[in-house]
């Protein structure tokens, strides 16, 4: 009398744990994170030198001197 209580919780909590992976399966991976071959590519010290000058935080010629001092 004790067992079928136990057994109908756990008879459900299987069932839910398989409908849950498969349709995990079935829904192949999520949309929302990248993949692991398509992380976005990191930003060089130069990409953020132009992306300063492009914004106006520093000048020119501060602009071509750190270039210099990167060495491109």
């Amino acid at each position: 009398m004790i067992f079928g209580p136990l057994f109908m919780i756990f008879f459900l909590a299987v069932l839910v744990a398989v409908v849950v992976m498969l349709v995990r399966w079935l829904g192949g991976p999520w949309q929302g994170t990248y993949p692991p071959h398509q992380f976005p590519p990191p930003r060089t010290p130069l990409d953020i030198l132009k992306e300063r000058f492009a914004r106006g935080e520093i000048d020119k010629a501060e602009f071509e001197d750190r270039r210099r001092v990167l060495g491109e």
